[in-house]
Protein backbone atom coordinates (compact mmCIF):
# COMPACT_ATOMS: atom_id res chain seq x y z
CA UNK A 1 0.00 0.00 0.00
CA UNK A 2 1.00 3.17 -0.76
CA UNK A 3 2.59 5.19 2.19
CA UNK A 4 2.27 9.24 3.30
CA UNK A 5 5.48 10.10 1.92
CA UNK A 6 4.74 8.42 -1.32
CA UNK A 7 1.17 10.23 -1.73
CA UNK A 8 2.75 13.07 -1.31
CA UNK A 9 5.51 12.76 -3.86
CA UNK A 10 2.93 11.59 -6.39
CA UNK A 11 0.87 14.81 -5.62
CA UNK A 12 4.04 16.89 -6.34
CA UNK A 13 4.28 16.05 -9.57
CA UNK A 14 0.72 15.31 -10.48
CA UNK A 15 -0.23 16.25 -13.99
CA UNK A 16 -4.07 18.28 -14.64
CA UNK A 17 -6.07 18.54 -17.37
CA UNK A 18 -6.98 22.29 -17.79
CA UNK A 19 -9.36 22.28 -20.80
CA UNK A 20 -11.90 20.41 -22.24
CA UNK A 21 -12.34 17.16 -24.29
CA UNK A 22 -14.00 17.49 -27.56
CA UNK A 23 -13.62 15.56 -30.87
CA UNK A 24 -10.58 13.78 -29.34
CA UNK A 25 -8.86 16.82 -29.02
CA UNK A 26 -8.04 19.44 -26.11
CA UNK A 27 -10.17 22.33 -25.96
CA UNK A 28 -9.89 25.86 -24.66
CA UNK A 29 -13.33 28.17 -24.02
CA UNK A 30 -13.76 30.46 -26.79
CA UNK A 31 -13.61 33.36 -24.80
CA UNK A 32 -10.82 32.51 -23.11
CA UNK A 33 -12.06 32.83 -19.58
CA UNK A 34 -11.37 29.78 -16.60
CA UNK A 35 -11.76 29.00 -13.37
CA UNK A 36 -9.44 28.05 -10.68
CA UNK A 37 -9.80 23.97 -8.95
CA UNK A 38 -8.46 25.23 -5.13
CA UNK A 39 -7.58 21.71 -3.13
CA UNK A 40 -9.72 22.49 0.05
CA UNK A 41 -6.90 20.34 1.84
CA UNK A 42 -4.37 23.22 1.37
CA UNK A 43 -6.61 26.07 -0.54
CA UNK A 44 -4.00 25.85 -3.33
CA UNK A 45 -4.55 26.35 -6.43
CA UNK A 46 -3.93 22.87 -8.59
CA UNK A 47 -5.00 24.58 -12.30
CA UNK A 48 -6.91 27.15 -14.31
CA UNK A 49 -9.57 25.11 -16.20
CA UNK A 50 -11.32 26.59 -19.31
CA UNK A 51 -14.34 27.86 -18.45
CA UNK A 52 -16.33 26.64 -21.23
CA UNK A 53 -19.73 28.34 -22.15
CA UNK A 54 -22.64 27.98 -24.92
CA UNK A 55 -19.82 28.52 -28.06
CA UNK A 56 -17.85 25.17 -26.78
CA UNK A 57 -21.31 23.52 -25.68
CA UNK A 58 -22.73 23.91 -29.02
CA UNK A 59 -19.53 22.62 -30.60
CA UNK A 60 -19.66 19.41 -28.16
CA UNK A 61 -23.22 18.81 -28.91
CA UNK A 62 -22.52 18.97 -32.89
CA UNK A 63 -19.44 16.24 -32.61
CA UNK A 64 -21.49 14.12 -30.76
CA UNK A 65 -24.16 14.23 -33.37
CA UNK A 66 -21.83 13.72 -35.76
CA UNK A 67 -20.25 10.54 -34.01
CA UNK A 68 -23.07 8.92 -33.70
CA UNK A 69 -25.34 9.73 -37.18
CA UNK A 70 -22.20 8.87 -38.70
CA UNK A 71 -19.55 6.92 -37.15
CA UNK A 72 -19.23 3.70 -36.30
CA UNK A 73 -20.21 3.44 -32.58
CA UNK A 74 -23.29 2.86 -32.74
CA UNK A 75 -22.84 0.69 -36.07
CA UNK A 76 -20.60 -1.67 -34.28
CA UNK A 77 -21.70 -5.27 -33.02
CA UNK A 78 -22.06 -5.77 -29.39
CA UNK A 79 -18.87 -7.54 -29.02
CA UNK A 80 -17.12 -4.90 -30.42
CA UNK A 81 -18.58 -1.86 -27.88
CA UNK A 82 -17.92 -4.83 -25.41
CA UNK A 83 -14.19 -5.14 -25.53
CA UNK A 84 -13.88 -1.77 -26.21
CA UNK A 85 -15.44 -1.05 -22.67
CA UNK A 86 -13.95 -3.71 -20.77
CA UNK A 87 -10.17 -2.37 -22.25
CA UNK A 88 -11.31 0.86 -20.61
CA UNK A 89 -12.40 -0.63 -17.59
CA UNK A 90 -8.85 -2.29 -17.31
CA UNK A 91 -6.89 1.00 -18.12
CA UNK A 92 -8.98 2.60 -14.77
CA UNK A 93 -7.48 0.06 -12.73
CA UNK A 94 -4.24 0.57 -14.54
CA UNK A 95 -4.46 4.11 -13.38
CA UNK A 96 -5.63 3.64 -9.80
CA UNK A 97 -3.03 6.07 -8.15
CA UNK A 98 -3.24 8.52 -10.68
CA UNK A 99 -6.82 8.56 -10.62
CA UNK A 100 -7.42 8.57 -7.14
CA UNK A 101 -5.12 11.46 -6.40
CA UNK A 102 -7.17 13.34 -8.77
CA UNK A 103 -10.26 13.51 -6.74
CA UNK A 104 -8.32 13.43 -3.58
CA UNK A 105 -6.66 16.42 -4.81
CA UNK A 106 -9.59 18.24 -6.00
CA UNK A 107 -12.46 17.66 -3.74
CA UNK A 108 -10.46 16.49 -0.21
CA UNK A 109 -12.16 13.05 0.43
CA UNK A 110 -9.30 10.34 1.61
CA UNK A 111 -7.03 9.25 -0.75
CA UNK A 112 -7.20 5.83 0.19
CA UNK A 113 -11.04 5.94 0.09
CA UNK A 114 -10.78 6.93 -3.72
CA UNK A 115 -8.13 4.25 -4.11
CA UNK A 116 -9.71 0.70 -2.20
CA UNK A 117 -13.44 2.03 -3.34
CA UNK A 118 -13.70 4.86 -6.09
CA UNK A 119 -11.59 4.01 -8.50
CA UNK A 120 -12.08 0.01 -9.02
CA UNK A 121 -15.77 1.06 -8.47
CA UNK A 122 -15.60 2.99 -11.71
CA UNK A 123 -13.73 0.03 -13.26
CA UNK A 124 -16.25 -2.39 -12.21
CA UNK A 125 -19.11 -0.42 -13.72
CA UNK A 126 -17.94 -0.33 -16.63
CA UNK A 127 -16.77 -3.95 -16.84
CA UNK A 128 -20.38 -5.04 -16.05
CA UNK A 129 -21.84 -2.42 -18.61
CA UNK A 130 -19.45 -4.38 -20.81
CA UNK A 131 -20.68 -7.65 -20.32
CA UNK A 132 -24.40 -6.64 -19.84
CA UNK A 133 -24.78 -5.08 -23.67
CA UNK A 134 -24.82 -8.43 -25.47
CA UNK A 135 -26.62 -9.83 -23.30
CA UNK A 136 -30.15 -7.59 -23.62
CA UNK A 137 -32.69 -9.58 -26.20
CA UNK A 138 -35.08 -8.09 -28.82
CA UNK A 139 -38.75 -9.18 -28.18
CA UNK A 140 -41.17 -10.42 -30.71
CA UNK A 141 -44.86 -9.37 -29.96
CA UNK A 142 -47.71 -11.79 -30.16
CA UNK A 143 -49.27 -10.66 -32.87
CA UNK A 144 -52.36 -12.28 -35.34
CA UNK A 145 -51.55 -14.24 -38.18
CA UNK A 146 -49.62 -13.01 -41.22
CA UNK A 147 -48.18 -10.07 -39.26
CA UNK A 148 -44.60 -9.88 -36.90
CA UNK A 149 -44.20 -7.23 -34.79
CA UNK A 150 -40.62 -7.22 -33.36
CA UNK A 151 -39.88 -4.67 -30.54
CA UNK A 152 -36.51 -3.76 -30.33
CA UNK A 153 -33.97 -1.53 -28.24
CA UNK A 154 -32.12 1.62 -29.61
CA UNK A 155 -29.50 4.31 -28.79
CA UNK A 156 -31.53 7.57 -27.81
CA UNK A 157 -28.46 9.88 -29.94
CA UNK A 158 -26.44 12.86 -28.09
CA UNK A 159 -26.71 12.25 -24.13
CA UNK A 160 -26.02 15.10 -21.25
CA UNK A 161 -24.44 13.90 -18.35
CA UNK A 162 -23.91 16.53 -15.48
CA UNK A 163 -22.06 15.00 -12.26
CA UNK A 164 -21.68 16.22 -8.76
CA UNK A 165 -18.15 16.32 -7.01
CA UNK A 166 -18.44 14.34 -4.21
CA UNK A 167 -17.96 11.05 -6.59
CA UNK A 168 -16.25 12.77 -9.51
CA UNK A 169 -15.24 9.50 -11.35
CA UNK A 170 -17.73 7.14 -9.83
CA UNK A 171 -20.53 9.47 -10.88
CA UNK A 172 -19.15 9.49 -14.37
CA UNK A 173 -18.97 5.34 -14.94
CA UNK A 174 -22.80 5.38 -13.43
CA UNK A 175 -24.01 7.66 -16.47
CA UNK A 176 -21.08 6.63 -18.70
CA UNK A 177 -20.75 3.41 -19.00
CA UNK A 178 -24.64 2.51 -19.52
CA UNK A 179 -25.14 5.67 -22.36
CA UNK A 180 -22.03 4.23 -23.98
CA UNK A 181 -22.73 0.39 -23.91
CA UNK A 182 -25.90 0.96 -25.35
CA UNK A 183 -24.37 2.86 -28.53
CA UNK A 184 -24.69 6.28 -27.33
CA UNK A 185 -22.46 9.57 -27.57
CA UNK A 186 -22.27 11.17 -24.53
CA UNK A 187 -21.26 15.14 -23.33
CA UNK A 188 -20.24 14.69 -19.87
CA UNK A 189 -19.90 17.87 -17.84
CA UNK A 190 -17.75 16.99 -14.42
CA UNK A 191 -18.33 19.64 -11.23
CA UNK A 192 -16.56 22.49 -11.43
CA UNK A 193 -14.47 21.63 -8.01
CA UNK A 194 -13.41 18.54 -9.22
CA UNK A 195 -12.97 17.98 -13.39
CA UNK A 196 -9.70 16.29 -13.33
CA UNK A 197 -10.75 12.61 -13.27
CA UNK A 198 -13.23 12.63 -15.86
CA UNK A 199 -10.88 14.68 -18.10
CA UNK A 200 -8.33 12.01 -17.74
CA UNK A 201 -11.08 8.98 -18.28
CA UNK A 202 -11.65 10.76 -21.18
CA UNK A 203 -7.96 10.33 -22.56
CA UNK A 204 -8.45 6.54 -21.31
CA UNK A 205 -11.23 6.14 -23.29
CA UNK A 206 -9.38 7.16 -26.60
CA UNK A 207 -6.47 4.93 -25.65
CA UNK A 208 -9.37 1.98 -25.15
CA UNK A 209 -10.49 2.75 -28.50
CA UNK A 210 -13.60 4.81 -27.92
CA UNK A 211 -13.76 6.64 -31.62
CA UNK A 212 -13.14 10.29 -31.22
CA UNK A 213 -16.46 12.72 -30.57
CA UNK A 214 -18.67 9.51 -28.73
CA UNK A 215 -17.41 10.76 -25.12
CA UNK A 216 -16.23 14.53 -25.06
CA UNK A 217 -15.64 16.19 -21.96
CA UNK A 218 -16.86 19.93 -21.21
CA UNK A 219 -15.91 22.38 -18.43
CA UNK A 220 -17.04 25.04 -17.19
CA UNK A 221 -19.46 26.64 -14.22
CA UNK A 222 -22.72 25.00 -14.29
CA UNK A 223 -24.48 28.32 -14.74
CA UNK A 224 -23.09 28.42 -18.51
CA UNK A 225 -21.85 25.02 -19.41
CA UNK A 226 -24.56 23.29 -17.33
CA UNK A 227 -27.29 25.58 -18.91
CA UNK A 228 -26.43 25.50 -22.41
CA UNK A 229 -26.82 21.74 -21.86
CA UNK A 230 -29.89 21.64 -20.86
CA UNK A 231 -30.89 24.26 -22.76
CA UNK A 232 -29.74 22.47 -26.16
CA UNK A 233 -32.31 21.55 -28.84
CA UNK A 234 -30.26 18.74 -30.10
CA UNK A 235 -29.29 16.44 -26.83
CA UNK A 236 -31.97 13.74 -26.67
CA UNK A 237 -31.43 12.85 -22.75
CA UNK A 238 -29.74 14.57 -19.85
CA UNK A 239 -28.83 12.32 -16.91
CA UNK A 240 -28.21 14.30 -13.50
CA UNK A 241 -26.91 13.77 -9.95
CA UNK A 242 -26.75 17.04 -8.30
CA UNK A 243 -29.14 19.57 -5.71
CA UNK A 244 -32.90 19.07 -5.70
CA UNK A 245 -33.14 22.50 -7.41
CA UNK A 246 -30.29 22.35 -10.10
CA UNK A 247 -32.45 19.56 -11.24
CA UNK A 248 -35.70 21.67 -11.51
CA UNK A 249 -34.07 23.75 -13.40
CA UNK A 250 -33.24 20.65 -15.93
CA UNK A 251 -36.83 20.34 -16.56
CA UNK A 252 -37.02 23.78 -17.07
CA UNK A 253 -35.06 23.66 -19.30
CA UNK A 254 -36.40 20.83 -21.15
CA UNK A 255 -39.39 22.28 -21.31
CA UNK A 256 -37.90 25.50 -22.93
CA UNK A 257 -35.70 23.87 -25.66
CA UNK A 258 -36.78 20.04 -27.10
CA UNK A 259 -38.43 18.58 -24.22
CA UNK A 260 -35.48 16.49 -24.23
CA UNK A 261 -35.95 13.56 -21.21
CA UNK A 262 -34.15 14.64 -18.04
CA UNK A 263 -33.66 12.01 -15.63
CA UNK A 264 -32.81 13.17 -11.81
CA UNK A 265 -30.70 11.79 -8.85
CA UNK A 266 -30.82 14.91 -6.40
CA UNK A 267 -31.05 15.08 -2.67
CA UNK A 268 -31.88 13.03 0.26
CA UNK A 269 -32.33 13.17 4.27
CA UNK A 270 -32.06 9.35 4.74
CA UNK A 271 -33.55 8.16 8.02
CA UNK A 272 -31.88 5.22 10.07
CA UNK A 273 -34.42 3.72 12.34
CA UNK A 274 -33.09 1.50 15.06
CA UNK A 275 -35.43 -0.42 17.10
CA UNK A 276 -34.72 -1.46 20.98
CA UNK A 277 -34.86 -5.27 19.47
CA UNK A 278 -32.07 -4.48 17.67
CA UNK A 279 -29.52 -7.54 19.15
CA UNK A 280 -26.10 -5.69 18.15
CA UNK A 281 -26.29 -2.12 18.73
CA UNK A 282 -22.53 -1.89 18.88
CA UNK A 283 -22.59 -3.21 15.33
CA UNK A 284 -25.86 -0.69 14.44
CA UNK A 285 -24.08 2.51 15.96
CA UNK A 286 -20.65 1.39 14.05
CA UNK A 287 -22.73 1.46 10.59
CA UNK A 288 -24.52 4.48 11.47
CA UNK A 289 -21.34 6.77 12.10
CA UNK A 290 -20.45 5.56 8.57
CA UNK A 291 -23.21 6.36 7.25
CA UNK A 292 -22.97 9.83 8.06
CA UNK A 293 -19.15 10.32 8.26
CA UNK A 294 -17.92 8.55 5.48
CA UNK A 295 -16.66 10.87 2.67
CA UNK A 296 -17.31 13.55 5.15
CA UNK A 297 -20.50 13.04 5.10
CA UNK A 298 -20.76 14.48 1.38
CA UNK A 299 -23.07 11.63 0.21
CA UNK A 300 -26.87 12.74 -1.11
CA UNK A 301 -27.73 9.10 0.42
CA UNK A 302 -25.71 9.48 3.56
CA UNK A 303 -28.23 8.07 6.56
CA UNK A 304 -28.25 11.86 8.12
CA UNK A 305 -31.42 11.37 10.86
CA UNK A 306 -30.96 8.90 13.29
CA UNK A 307 -34.36 7.67 14.65
CA UNK A 308 -33.80 5.51 17.92
CA UNK A 309 -36.06 3.98 20.09
CA UNK A 310 -36.51 5.79 23.06
CA UNK A 311 -36.10 3.02 25.61
CA UNK A 312 -32.19 2.42 24.25
CA UNK A 313 -31.96 6.09 22.74
CA UNK A 314 -29.49 7.08 25.70
CA UNK A 315 -27.55 4.01 25.32
CA UNK A 316 -27.17 4.45 21.88
CA UNK A 317 -26.35 8.11 21.80
CA UNK A 318 -23.38 6.54 23.89
CA UNK A 319 -21.84 4.27 21.67
CA UNK A 320 -22.51 7.19 18.77
CA UNK A 321 -20.58 9.24 20.51
CA UNK A 322 -18.03 6.67 21.07
CA UNK A 323 -17.87 5.53 17.44
CA UNK A 324 -17.51 9.14 15.90
CA UNK A 325 -14.01 9.57 17.50
CA UNK A 326 -12.78 7.39 15.39
CA UNK A 327 -13.99 9.43 12.43
CA UNK A 328 -11.79 12.56 13.20
CA UNK A 329 -10.26 14.57 10.04
CA UNK A 330 -7.18 14.18 8.62
CA UNK A 331 -4.70 15.33 6.12
CA UNK A 332 -6.23 13.27 2.80
CA UNK A 333 -2.99 12.25 1.52
CA UNK A 334 -2.35 10.26 4.89
CA UNK A 335 -3.69 6.92 4.47
CA UNK A 336 -4.80 6.86 8.08
CA UNK A 337 -7.06 9.29 7.54
CA UNK A 338 -10.63 8.24 7.31
CA UNK A 339 -12.52 11.95 6.72
CA UNK A 340 -11.00 14.29 4.58
CA UNK A 341 -11.10 18.05 3.80
CA UNK A 342 -14.85 19.62 2.93
CA UNK A 343 -15.09 20.29 -0.32
CA UNK A 344 -14.39 24.19 -0.47
CA UNK A 345 -14.86 27.18 1.71
CA UNK A 346 -18.27 27.91 0.66
CA UNK A 347 -19.18 24.72 1.48
CA UNK A 348 -17.63 24.18 4.91
CA UNK A 349 -19.12 27.50 5.57
CA UNK A 350 -22.52 26.13 5.08
CA UNK A 351 -21.95 23.11 7.49
CA UNK A 352 -21.27 25.22 9.91
CA UNK A 353 -24.25 27.63 9.63
CA UNK A 354 -26.13 24.72 10.00
CA UNK A 355 -23.97 23.77 12.88
CA UNK A 356 -24.69 26.98 14.76
CA UNK A 357 -28.75 27.04 13.55
CA UNK A 358 -29.09 23.85 14.99
CA UNK A 359 -27.51 24.78 18.87
CA UNK A 360 -29.55 27.90 18.72
CA UNK A 361 -32.78 26.62 18.09
CA UNK A 362 -32.82 24.29 20.79
CA UNK A 363 -30.50 20.76 20.01
CA UNK A 364 -28.26 19.66 21.88
CA UNK A 365 -24.62 19.45 20.51
CA UNK A 366 -23.14 15.86 22.19
CA UNK A 367 -19.76 15.91 20.20
CA UNK A 368 -17.89 17.84 17.91
CA UNK A 369 -18.97 20.84 16.07
CA UNK A 370 -15.89 22.84 15.47
CA UNK A 371 -13.52 23.23 12.53
CA UNK A 372 -9.69 21.81 12.64
CA UNK A 373 -6.79 23.58 11.12
CA UNK A 374 -4.74 21.56 8.96
CA UNK A 375 -2.02 22.03 6.14
CA UNK A 376 -2.93 26.07 6.55
CA UNK A 377 -6.91 25.10 5.70
CA UNK A 378 -9.91 25.17 8.05
CA UNK A 379 -11.94 23.51 5.86
CA UNK A 380 -12.15 20.25 8.10
CA UNK A 381 -14.95 20.04 10.28
CA UNK A 382 -15.27 17.13 13.46
CA UNK A 383 -17.99 14.79 13.07
CA UNK A 384 -20.91 16.35 14.49
CA UNK A 385 -24.16 15.06 16.90
CA UNK A 386 -27.06 16.60 17.81
CA UNK A 387 -29.56 14.68 20.33
CA UNK A 388 -33.20 16.66 20.75
CA UNK A 389 -33.96 17.70 17.31
CA UNK A 390 -37.02 17.27 16.27
CA UNK A 391 -38.60 16.91 13.30
CA UNK A 392 -39.82 20.51 11.89
CA UNK A 393 -35.53 21.74 12.76
CA UNK A 394 -33.89 22.88 9.79
CA UNK A 395 -31.29 20.30 10.19
CA UNK A 396 -34.35 17.47 10.60
CA UNK A 397 -35.44 19.06 7.34
CA UNK A 398 -32.42 19.60 4.92
CA UNK A 399 -29.74 18.27 3.96
CA UNK A 400 -26.53 19.43 5.08
CA UNK A 401 -24.06 17.41 3.03
CA UNK A 402 -21.44 17.65 5.86
CA UNK A 403 -20.73 14.96 8.81
CA UNK A 404 -23.44 16.48 11.02
CA UNK A 405 -26.17 14.09 12.27
CA UNK A 406 -30.31 14.64 13.78
CA UNK A 407 -30.90 12.00 16.27
CA UNK A 408 -34.33 11.82 17.80
CA UNK A 409 -36.03 9.98 20.10
CA UNK A 410 -39.06 7.82 18.77
CA UNK A 411 -42.00 5.92 20.88
CA UNK A 412 -43.49 3.19 18.60
CA UNK A 413 -43.36 1.71 15.03
CA UNK A 414 -46.26 4.03 13.98
CA UNK A 415 -44.61 7.20 15.06
CA UNK A 416 -40.90 5.98 13.80
CA UNK A 417 -42.39 5.27 10.22
CA UNK A 418 -44.57 8.41 10.41
CA UNK A 419 -41.21 10.40 10.97
CA UNK A 420 -39.16 9.03 8.62
CA UNK A 421 -41.43 9.55 5.69
CA UNK A 422 -42.52 13.00 6.64
CA UNK A 423 -39.95 15.10 4.35
CA UNK A 424 -39.71 16.10 0.58
CA UNK A 425 -36.75 13.43 -0.05
CA UNK A 426 -37.08 9.80 -0.52
CA UNK A 427 -33.79 8.31 -1.60
CA UNK A 428 -33.14 5.80 0.88
CA UNK A 429 -33.52 4.46 5.00
CA UNK A 430 -32.11 1.86 6.81
CA UNK A 431 -34.04 -0.10 9.80
CA UNK A 432 -32.38 -1.95 12.50
CA UNK A 433 -34.34 -4.55 14.11
CA UNK A 434 -33.76 -8.34 15.08
CA UNK A 435 -37.76 -8.95 14.15
CA UNK A 436 -38.02 -10.06 11.15
CA UNK A 437 -41.63 -9.48 10.54
CA UNK A 438 -40.80 -5.94 11.75
CA UNK A 439 -38.49 -5.32 9.93
CA UNK A 440 -40.37 -6.64 6.61
CA UNK A 441 -43.05 -4.65 7.60
CA UNK A 442 -41.24 -1.38 7.95
CA UNK A 443 -39.22 -1.65 4.93
CA UNK A 444 -42.53 -1.83 3.12
CA UNK A 445 -44.03 1.72 4.52
CA UNK A 446 -40.98 3.49 4.31
CA UNK A 447 -41.04 5.70 1.16
CA UNK A 448 -37.59 5.28 -0.37
CA UNK A 449 -35.91 4.40 -3.58
CA UNK A 450 -33.49 1.77 -1.42
CA UNK A 451 -34.17 0.51 2.24
CA UNK A 452 -31.39 -1.42 4.28
CA UNK A 453 -32.14 -3.68 6.59
CA UNK A 454 -29.30 -3.94 9.43
CA UNK A 455 -27.19 -2.55 7.07
CA UNK A 456 -26.54 0.91 5.94
CA UNK A 457 -26.39 2.38 2.21
CA UNK A 458 -26.19 -1.32 0.72
CA UNK A 459 -25.07 -0.51 -3.34
CA UNK A 460 -24.06 -3.26 -5.76
CA UNK A 461 -24.10 -2.57 -9.60
CA UNK A 462 -26.30 -5.15 -10.18
CA UNK A 463 -29.31 -3.50 -8.16
CA UNK A 464 -30.88 -0.10 -9.45
CA UNK A 465 -30.41 3.47 -7.37
CA UNK A 466 -32.52 5.86 -7.32
CA UNK A 467 -35.29 7.48 -4.98
CA UNK A 468 -38.62 9.51 -5.15
CA UNK A 469 -40.46 12.66 -4.35
CA UNK A 470 -37.63 15.45 -4.55
CA UNK A 471 -34.71 12.96 -4.47
CA UNK A 472 -35.43 12.05 -7.82
CA UNK A 473 -36.41 9.63 -10.64
CA UNK A 474 -35.05 7.01 -12.88
CA UNK A 475 -32.36 4.49 -12.28
CA UNK A 476 -28.88 4.13 -11.99
CA UNK A 477 -26.93 0.87 -12.05
CA UNK A 478 -28.27 -2.34 -13.08
CA UNK A 479 -30.03 -3.24 -15.92
CA UNK A 480 -32.62 -0.63 -15.91
CA UNK A 481 -30.65 2.21 -15.62
CA UNK A 482 -30.61 0.78 -19.77
CA UNK A 483 -34.04 2.47 -19.86
CA UNK A 484 -32.45 6.03 -19.86
CA UNK A 485 -30.27 6.11 -22.42
CA UNK A 486 -32.49 3.89 -24.95
CA UNK A 487 -36.05 3.59 -26.41
CA UNK A 488 -38.32 1.40 -27.70
CA UNK A 489 -38.84 0.96 -31.51
CA UNK A 490 -41.56 -1.14 -33.09
CA UNK A 491 -41.54 -2.71 -36.45
CA UNK A 492 -44.68 -4.37 -37.92
CA UNK A 493 -44.47 -6.67 -41.04
CA UNK A 494 -46.97 -7.82 -43.20
CA UNK A 495 -46.18 -11.17 -44.37
CA UNK A 496 -47.74 -12.06 -47.64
Amino acid sequence: MTDFKTWQRLAEHQRFIDASLIAGNIHQAQSGETFAVINPATNAVLANVAACSDADVDLAVRVARKSFESGPWARMQPKERKAILLRLSELILAHREELALLDSLSMGKPVMDAYSIDVPGAAHVFAWYAESLDKLYDQVAPTGPGTLATITRVPLGVIAAVVPWNFPLDMAAWKLAPALAAGNSVILKPAEQSPFSALRLAELALEAGVPEGVFNVVTGLGEHAGRALGLHSDVDALAFTGSTQVGKYFMQYAAQSNLKQVWLECGGKSPNLVFADCQDLDLAAEKAAFGIFFNQGEVCSANSRLLVQRSIHDEFVERMIAKAQHWQPGDPLDPSSKMGAIVDSTQAARVMDYIAGASSSGARLVAGGDRVMINGSNNFIQPTLFTHVTPDMRLSREEVFGPVLAITAFDDEDQAVQMANDHIYGLAASVWSDDLNRAHRVASRLNAGTVSVNTVDALDVTVPFGGGKQSGFGRDLSLHSFDKYTQLKTTWFQLR
